[in-house]
């Protein structure tokens, strides 16, 4: 598969991740990188997202994941890769 390819990444994020713009820096993230998805808080603590767009563009965002918002605590990302869905744009979800 070459980079330009899409892809898609379902992600869960882990740690003091909620309360601390997460989920706005993500979608700010998402933007950046032209990307389509979609990231919301879980009820057990965790945000979990998902980024589909160019192979590259997507692996970017998930390596940022482990960083996230200045004020996020990561301890943990788990990302599976899959076939993209035809989102369009970067949403926040409730």
């Amino acid at each position: 598969m070459s980079d330009d390819e899409r892809t898609r990444a379902h992600v869960f994020v882990s740690g003091r991740v909620q309360g601390v713009y997460y989920r706005a820096n993500t979608r700010d993230a998402a933007h950046e990188r032209d990307l389509d998805g979609w990231v919301r808080n879980l009820d057990d603590g965790r945000v979990e997202a998902v980024f589909e767009g160019p192979r590259d563009a997507v692996e970017s965002m998930v390596e940022w994941c482990h960083e996230g918002s200045p004020r996020a605590e990561v301890s943990d990302v788990s990302a599976e890769y899959g076939e993209p869905e035809g989102l369009s744009g970067f949403e926040i979800r409730r």
